[in-house]
């Protein structure tokens, strides 16, 4: 039987290439996105959710459930940033990167927990978070870091593979977000997929990219 995979984030440049390179290599994937419209483009077997709504993730999944009997890869490759000092970041905006970094990562593993199958890894798009504690970049880091903590603590409570997933630099539209220049060894999103599934693979339990 082909395995399942489950992306968070699927229309995103890293879900996307991920899932491209898994329809190719015979897997099922689900995808989420803010679009049903947009994930269906990705992969067939879409659905719409906002990962800041615990209701909605807990829709999501009970729609998932319906199509899959179970998770064999999970990954959530949801991600957003923004730079402003904190004197000038309003509350909406600290939320917002928090939710897509971190508190979307609780909402989703605690309603799908349930889908995945004896032996299935968790994947989660983390950054270098240590280089990230530059002014402006206060909430980014901050999610970051936390999501550190957060993936070590699941990794006890599931006893079961939680990877972290830090690329120092991948080319997607998250750069336009920060006044940077994409260091000239970043990854294409394509080399990251590839990259992340060897590593699934060969059961790597951590994914530091340099």
């Amino acid at each position: 039987m082909n395995k399942t995979a489950l992306i968070w984030g699927v229309n995103g440049g890293i879900g996307s290439a991920l899932a491209g390179l898994l329809l190719k290599e015979g897997w099922q994937v689900v995808g989420t996105g803010r679009s049903e419209v947009e994930a269906r483009k990705i992969t067939p077997l879409a659905f719409e959710v906002d990962v800041a709504s615990s209701y909605s993730v807990r829709e999501a999944v009970a729609a998932i459930a319906q199509e899959v009997d179970g998770v064999d890869w999970w990954v959530y490759a949801i991600g957003d940033i923004l730079s402003k000092p904190i004197g000038n970041m309003d509350e909406v905006e600290w939320q917002r990167i928090l939710n897509a970094n971190l508190n979307g990562v609780f909402h989703a593993i605690y309603h799908s927990q349930a889908l995945l199958n004896e032996g299935a890894p968790v994947y989660i798009l983390g950054a270098v978070s240590e280089r990230m504690r530059l002014p402006g970049l206060a909430a980014y880091a901050a999610a970051k870091a936390g999501l550190e903590a957060f993936a070590e603590v699941l990794r006890k409570e599931l006893k079961r593979a939680v990877v972290v997933v830090r690329p120092a630099a991948v080319d997607t539209a998250l750069w336009k977000k920060v006044p940077f220049r994409l260091p000239a060894n970043a990854l294409k999103p394509e080399e990251l997929a590839q990259k992340m599934y060897s590593a699934y693979q060969n059961n790597y339990k951590d994914l530091f990219l340099e």
